[in-house]
């Protein structure tokens, strides 16, 4: 067995310390140091996973960037410093593991994947969605004949919080949605169309982009995707609802697969169904509702388990599926199309092609 594989973890908020968890449980990682600017997180890291006193806690990346035995960075930082922070650690020869999105514009995101690329870096985005086994089982009946023919998908996304201060509720939410779409379906959409409205912070607070979100951080939105097919996918999401949703389908002429997360022990369904002519009416027939039975895993600790996996096998990964879904390159595609949707917001609504 090789050593383990020695690691920072810049961010030590909300998702920052799924990632110390996740590591520290690893058998073949060996964090190193932890890094955020808010001594106040670092404390409570330190407490509660009684982190032992060889592991680094830093203010500032400049100051463990060059520690011994560093081989890789896991970046969950807000997403405006992702670009800064991955390009150093490149520099550096570090492999990355980064939160979603990888950065704010598909030209920087493209530079970091293909600079990656070039110096055999192992680069894998956080597109956690892609390992839920759920996610995983749903592309298998989407692509195959169950559902007949395809028509369109919905998904609701919706909570009281978190309130990002850098990113509206677009970037922040529907990445997940759009990740499981494009998955299920194959292909990628052809045009978007997006309307938002802000009420909590009309402009950024924390490294914020104002050109991309130049009225405000949006609160709610609703977005529509349309895929070469003609599928159309419509999305709903807000960060201000008390009920909390989770919910995705894709609706065919024989049926409906949903994805619920809310729904306990059932999370993924077939709900299969279709309307016959009796007369001048139309009669609902072959109704019949299948769960979808799930292996049990944590997709983040699949995540890390992959990233490890490639760092480990030099990208060679002994399974492949998801991670080819999380790539620089289809993390580049995501925010392409985050990036068409804002601006999309920004037009009052009027169509983008892509």
């Amino acid at each position: 067995m090789s050593n383990p594989v020695g690691i920072a973890i810049l961010g030590a908020g909300r998702w920052g310390v799924h990632l110390i968890r996740n590591f520290l449980n690893h058998p073949q990682a060996r964090v190193l140091a932890v890094v955020d600017p808010h001594i106040e997180r670092l404390n409570s890291a330190r407490s509660q996973f009684n982190l032992d006193e060889s592991v680094i806690l830093a203010t500032d990346w400049q100051d463990i960037k060059q520690l011994p035995g560093l081989e890789a960075v896991a970046v969950a930082t807000p997403a405006a410093t992702h670009y800064a922070l991955i390009s150093d650690a490149l520099d550096q020869n570090y492999h990355i593991l980064a939160e979603k999105p990888l950065t704010l514009d598909p030209a920087e995101s493209r530079e970091l994947y293909q600079r990656a690329a070039q110096r055999q870096l192992q680069m894998l985005v956080d597109h956690t969605y892609l390992f839920h086994p759920a996610v995983i089982a749903g592309t298998e009946v989407v692509q195959g004949v169950r559902l007949g023919e395809l028509r369109y998908g919905y998904a609701t996304r919706t909570h009281l919080g978190p309130v990002r201060p850098d990113v509206d509720a677009l970037w922040d939410l529907a990445i997940h949605d759009i990740a499981i779409f494009n998955t299920w379906l194959g292909e990628y959409p052809i045009q978007v169309q997006g309307t938002g409205r802000v009420w909590l912070q009309p402009t950024p607070v924390e490294g914020g982009d104002s050109k991309l979100f130049p009225q405000g951080l949006s609160d709610f939105v609703m977005a529509t995707l349309t895929y070469p097919s003609g599928f159309q996918a419509f999305i709903h999401l807000c960060w201000l609802n008390p009920d909390k949703q989770r919910r995705l389908a894709v609706v065919g002429s024989q049926g409906t697969l949903i994805f619920d997360e809310m729904s306990g022990d059932a999370p993924l369904v077939i709900q299969q169904g279709s309307l016959e002519p009796e007369g001048d009416r139309w009669i609902p027939s072959h109704q019949n509702r299948e769960v979808v039975r799930l292996e049990k895993a944590e997709p983040l600790g699949r995540v890390c388990d992959r990233f490890l996996e490639l760092v480990r096998h030099n990208g060679q990964a002994q399974e492949s599926g998801a991670i080819d879904s999380s790539s620089g390159a289809i993390a580049t595609e995501l925010i392409t199309i985050l990036t068409a949707l804002s601006h999309s917001i920004q037009q009052g609504g009027l169509p983008v092609q892509l």
